[in-house]
């Protein structure tokens, strides 16, 4: 198997997307977390481009000794300068060069001749190679620019003492075979072109930076440079979860393989989508909502008899909680019953009959059924009340100069007594977080909050989804409202019932062991 190295530049390129901008500490955590990850190298950012991109990097060299950091530079000095001083400490390093090679771009953005391009190329490797002896050169524009300059640039800077050749797709343009032809006629044609590491840069404006990538693999690249989620900008980078499942998942196809640590692939993307406050699209590949999700009647009852009928993926490798299943109009009787099941929830057929009515009319209203709402169905079935709590009044009180205040009032189903507890917190959600933790004292730590507005207008709907963690398991409620604190309130407590349905249910097949 052919290894590829997985260059990352989520903490430049991807940083570079508007909106996306990371404060230095946010960098340093999240370069911890791709060193973890695996990624071979790692672009911290651009040194030049401000005090605190200059510390982020600095900090990041000093610190990952298990990584190559890459010290990015335009075809300058004095980006050159700023790249080797920050870089410094690094226990592997590189500089990073680029200037354009298209024409396009050298008439238009830096108003320079070919010969120019080329002379001020040669004559920055060759001043970077004073500093270090790894030196990357990227054409940039290459897959738009004229191949015979290609050629020709990649030769010179060979000659000056460039090691790795990156040609970037930089507008996301080529095609996959024009892309995979390229490097192998620069690798063939260049004088010293099968002396050095080639590298692919794919955008993804036409969708195909990681359809690109994989060719450029063929075509002879031996690194290849990403972002998490394939933040970047304009439509972004090739996507390093993609690729790099891509690469696993077809492994025998491909003939290559990578260095990246599975099962940190979810956290990372949560991570970096947190950092950046950019949502993870549903049918994102691989770590968006619906990538292992299932509510189609056929393909619930083939997971459900075997994963492989209907995914080429185990998710929980990668990191991501088993949710496979999600109740929506097209979901059959045997999947309600299985969810039903997992929460310790028999039913007879006569009641799995009458919560399948009751279920098909709610999920025409709200079209996903939560967890929390099916069991509320089966309590209805059963005339039995089967969530361990349940939110039976909230208030709150909000101000801009106060702290916010809430009252919540939670019944217990064995007891069937009424308490009501209060709470403060910054913001009213905090607020009633605490009043429900001092109800439920075994609730797990919340974890995570979704909102989603379901509809338009000032009556519009919200959608709550609320993650908990207890005993490294994590469980999920939704809840939907046109009040977003109280959806947000029922679907933390559906979560923290399914945390403890769930446990009472593994104890009670435990027994019967």
């Amino acid at each position: 198997m052919k290894r590829i190295r997985i260059f990352d530049t989520t903490l430049r390129d991807g940083e570079q997307s508007p909106g996306a901008t990371l404060a230095p500490e946010q960098k340093i955590i999240i370069a911890r977390q791709l060193a973890k990850l695996g990624v071979d190298i790692i672009e911290p950012g651009f040194a030049i481009s401000s005090p605190g991109d200059f510390a982020a990097v600095q900090q990041i060299s000093r610190e990952l000794n298990n990584v190559e950091i890459v010290g990015f530079a335009r075809a300058m000095k004095i980006d050159i300068d700023a790249a080797v001083r920050a870089t410094a400490d690094a226990a592997k390093r590189r500089l990073h060069l680029f200037i354009s090679s298209s024409d396009i771009q050298m008439d238009f953005q830096l108003k320079k001749s070919r010969e120019q391009v080329l002379q001020i190329a040669r004559e920055m490797v060759a001043y970077g190679k004073q500093f270090v002896n790894e030196i990357e050169f990227s054409p940039m524009d290459a897959s738009r620019a004229g191949r015979e300059f290609v050629i020709e640039m990649v030769e010179a800077v060979i000659a000056e003492g460039a090691t790795i050749i990156n040609l970037p797709d930089t507008l996301g343009y080529a095609m996959p075979d024009e892309y995979e032809e390229m490097f192998r006629s620069v690798r063939k044609q260049a004088r010293g072109g099968d002396k050095v590491i080639y590298s692919a840069h794919c955008h993804n404006d036409l969708g195909l930076a990681v359809a690109n990538s994989l060719a450029a693999i063929r075509g002879g690249a031996t690194q290849i440079e990403v972002t998490v989620n394939g933040i970047g900008e304009r439509a972004g980078n090739c996507s390093l979860e993609e690729l790099v499942m891509a690469i696993e998942t077809r492994k025998s196809a491909i003939g290559a393989e990578t260095g990246i640590v599975m099962s940190e692939i979810y956290e990372t993307s949560r991570m970096v989508s947190r950092a950046m406050n950019f949502p993870i699209a549903f049918n994102k590949p691989i770590v968006g909502r619906n990538a292992f999700q299932h509510e189609s009647g056929i393909h619930q009852d083939g997971l459900l008899k075997n994963r492989n009928t209907y995914e080429i993926m185990d998710p929980e490798a990668m990191g991501i909680p088993r949710s496979m299943i999600v109740l929506g109009k097209h979901s059959g009787r045997h999947a309600i019953k299985h969810r039903l099941n997992e929460f310790g929830i028999s039913l007879s057929d006569d009641q799995l009959a009458d919560v399948y009515t009751r279920f098909i009319a709610k999920a025409d209203e709200l079209k996903l059924v939560p967890d929390n709402e099916l069991i509320r169905l089966a309590s209805e079935s059963t005339d039995t009340q089967h969530d361990p709590f349940t939110l039976v009044d909230l208030t709150v009180l909000a101000g801009t100069n106060k702290s916010r205040i809430a009252s919540v009032t939670i019944r217990e189903r064995d007891s069937q007594e009424e308490s009501t507890f209060t709470g403060m917190g910054t913001g009213p959600l905090e607020a009633v977080i605490h009043c429900i933790q001092q109800a439920i004292p075994t609730a797990g730590a919340f974890e995570d909050l979704e909102l989603h507005s379901l509809s338009t207008g000032e009556d519009a709907r919200g959608e709550a989804i609320v993650s908990i963690v207890h005993n490294n398991q994590r469980y999920r409620g939704t809840a939907i409202h046109n009040d977003i604190i109280l959806a947000a309130a029922q679907a933390y407590v559906g979560a923290c019932n399914q945390q403890i349905l769930s446990g009472q249910s593994a104890v009670k097949k435990h027994e019967a062991i």
